[in-house]
């Protein structure tokens, strides 16, 4: 039992529980990030992104992307002590216009085996643990977008757009469709500046939720003390902005590039940087030191919260995150240690795989 009230709890923090709650924080799932290069540098990729996962992060990133050919991206991380399960596979191809590309993706957040002790009891009253079955609550979305690429006299502008299509299922208790719409840009100067902008969610997504419990379910929801649900409800996200700034300084051969974020939420008050109703805004930092585009070392910060302690004290807390990677011909291998929320000990190791499969300077 004390499994089933740990991941309750989870389900909970993470929104998965059933659309009954307040619309803060929908799909939040989308905010926890892909690839490891983005884990390790706090999020703070919005301006750099350009590769697969550029998708998800940015889809005008994904015209940098410096191969003619296909580019697969893969990622896995197991969060809360490996309760949870989060899952990526992204690819990218090039259009009949060399300047631009196309992107798709797949994301995947779930929980499973969870024990559904609704069955828990038989008709007498007595306790049988054979009733248990297990159940899972993943959430999913699949992004597909393009990406283009302008030059200008002083460097160039990528600009992109990614439809997304939200699955989110609870069991065989609730389900839920959503879809959204994200925009994004890119500006590169001569002297390697870097800006991005990302609006998220322009279209405002909309998650109409289905429940459904059997007869037998409801009653012992009832005679235990619960509500039952609408059959049906909707779970708004709200559009927000993320901005995005950073440089590259090289020196012989090396490169560093530090990378400022800035995130505006519009769905009410949130415990971050700047908390505001209905407008809040988080911070995040990245810094990214490579050698020859052959090995890189990474280390970013975010989520900025306000923590108070027992004596009243009150502090501000983040989540940091560091991380490798290496690059070996067509393939890049990424790795990251970081952990999903900033009051949590349970750190979790994150791995992501770049494939190129025609590479431009084979071509």
């Amino acid at each position: 039992m004390n499994q089933f009230k740990r991941t309750t709890q989870i389900l909970l923090l993470m929104g998965l529980s059933l659309p009954i709650f307040a619309q803060k924080y929908s799909n939040e799932f989308l905010s926890i990030g892909v690839g490891a290069r983005a884990q390790a540098m706090g999020s703070s990729v919005v301006a750099s992104s350009s590769d697969a996962f550029s998708i998800f992060w940015n889809p005008a990133g994904l015209a940098d992307i410096e191969n003619e050919g296909l580019q697969l991206g893969i990622m896995h991380a197991e969060w809360f002590a490996g309760i949870g399960k989060h899952d990526v596979f992204s690819f990218s191809m090039p259009m009949q216009n060399k300047n631009s590309r196309l992107g798709f993706g797949l994301v995947r957040f779930g929980i499973d085996n969870i024990p559904n002790t609704l069955s828990l009891y038989n008709d007498d009253g007595s306790i049988n643990y054979d009733n248990i079955v297990e159940f899972s609550a993943a959430d999913m979305a699949f992004f597909g977008g393009f990406g283009s690429k302008k030059e200008l006299a002083n460097g160039y502008l990528n600009y992109g757009s990614s439809l997304k299509v939200v699955r989110r299922v609870i069991g065989s208790f609730a389900n839920s469709w959503g879809f959204g719409l994200d925009l994004g840009a890119q500006y590169h100067n001569n002297n390697d500046w870097r800006i991005g902008l990302l609006l998220k969610d322009i279209s405002t997504t909309v998650n109409t939720w289905s429940i459904s419990f059997t007869d037998e379910e409801k009653a012992i929801l009832q005679a235990t003390g619960n509500d039952l649900p609408g059959i049906r409800s909707n779970e708004i996200t709200k559009p927000s902005i993320i901005l995005g700034i950073g440089k590259g300084f090289t020196f012989e051969t090396f490169t560093l590039y530090p990378e400022l974020g800035l995130s505006i939420t519009t769905d009410g008050q949130r415990n971050a940087l700047v908390s505001g109703d209905p407008i809040s805004m988080d911070g995040h930092f990245g810094l990214e030191l490579f050698y020859k585009e052959f090995l890189f070392l990474r280390a970013g910060v975010n989520q900025f919260q306000r923590s108070t302690d027992f004596d009243g004290n009150e502090s501000l807390i983040m989540k940091p995150g560091i991380g490798t990677g290496f690059v070996i011909n067509a393939v890049e291998l990424d790795y990251s240690f970081t952990n999903l929320v900033t009051n949590n000990a349970l750190y979790s190791h994150v791995l992501s795989l770049k494939i190129n499969l025609k590479d431009k300077k084979e071509k």
